[in-house]
């Protein structure tokens, strides 16, 4: 079996749930309540799919098994047969293995994987440098979403020195954004030589990213009383509107304190759905929070306070190199993923969380990160 221990150990839980949901259900005692019959099938139904290919693949494994000793059993003939037949069974556990890993991440879906999400980048510790690598990652994942058909827009942006970005909030729609996007938040940290060096000295910065679901208004209702709703001008680029017209929105939301404001467009009421846009997935992301530590499963803030040693993954530029952290994965080809290209990415830290292993790294990571 090449499945990792991890995924193991869940497919022998899964098996053990499923065996006492099945006697559950075999109770006489459980068709006096109509409602906990029917939430004991449902679950029953779901791990069903998963068992049966578990217990496939056990079974296929000790075929493999027994027809293997027949390859030293000294007949040459029965020997070429068996290891044809070997060829077979090998295909079918990777079969097997691959459903698996389907039906574990089918299971592993929350109802906000669909979801659209507000993506936030911040410069952290670094000065100009965070504000320019700051640009660079929001760049990063603007290409990314244009290379996978999404639709971004910029809700609210203030620049830092020398072009960079010192906070931006961008609104990214489309199939699967949240699926794809809910591990990016964290603190990214940045090696190379900065413009502003002139001795070539190689500086870190660092950068932070909070990835929030979108909320609609039927999973959020938010009271028009509880919100203060500024009108103010817009300030920087923009013409001739600029300064003169009230356009730009603040928008308070006065039981949390939550603020969010937003001065991209020229239309206020175009401003205003913007920033109540992503009000209402800082909001929801608040009450999940409290919801996770009531339950006792607090779960430490995506950015951090924006440290470099808060890191979850690291661009080594003079080295040209990414390493993510959690997965313990290391890529050389900074450039590319830098330009969007951030599928291959992506796809090793959604596997780690989805064995459950993150932050256990891999062994692929250098003392230099």
């Amino acid at each position: 079996m090449s499945l990792p221990k991890s995924v193991v150990q869940k497919l022998i839980h899964a098996e053990r749930e499923y065996e006492e949901l099945a006697r559950l259900l075999s109770d006489p005692a459980l068709r006096s309540k109509p409602e906990e019959l029917k939430k004991t099938a449902r679950a029953c139904s779901e791990l069903e799919p998963l068992v049966i290919a578990y217990r496939a693949m056990l079974a296929t494994e000790d075929e493999r098994k027994r027809v293997a000793e027949l390859v030293s059993d000294g007949d040459e003939d029965m020997a070429i047969l068996a290891r044809e037949e070997i060829q077979g069974l090998d295909g079918k556990i990777g079969a097997l293995e691959t459903r698996i890993r389907e039906l574990l991440e089918e299971m592993s879906r929350s109802p906000e994987d669909l979801r659209g999400v507000i993506l936030e980048v911040r410069a952290g510790t670094g000065g100009a440098e965070a504000g320019l690598f700051a640009a660079d990652v929001l760049r990063m994942y603007l290409r990314f979403a244009e290379m996978r058909g999404w639709r971004s827009e910029i809700v609210e942006m203030h620049d830092g020195e020398l072009g960079g970005v010192r906070e931006a909030v961008v609104s990214i729609d489309g199939k699967g954004v949240w699926k794809r996007m809910k591990y990016e938040g964290g603190v990214n940290r940045v090696q190379r030589v900065p413009l502003t060096e002139a001795s070539g000295r190689i500086h870190t910065s660092a950068v932070s990213v909070a990835v929030l679901p979108q909320a609609e208004e039927v999973d959020l209702v938010i009271k028009p009383e509880d919100l203060r709703i500024d009108r103010y001008c817009s300030s920087g680029a923009g013409g001739q509107s600029v300064n003169t017209t009230y356009s730009a929105v603040r928008i308070v939301h006065i039981p949390t304190g939550i603020v969010v404001q937003c001065q991209d467009e020229r239309s206020q009421i175009k401003n205003r759905e913007k920033a109540l846009k992503v009000l209402r997935a800082r909001v929801m992301a608040r009450r999940l929070e409290e919801q996770a530590l009531e339950r006792g499963q607090a779960r430490r803030v995506q950015v951090g306070s924006g440290d470099r040693s808060e890191k979850i993954r690291t661009y080594n530029f003079p080295q040209n190199r990414v390493t993510d952290h959690r997965a313990g994965v290391t890529f050389h080809r900074l450039r590319e993923i830098m330009d969007g290209d951030m599928d291959e990415l992506l796809d090793s830290v959604a596997q780690v969380f989805a064995e459950g292993k993150a932050g256990e790294g891999n062994g692929n990571t250098s003392a230099g990160d």
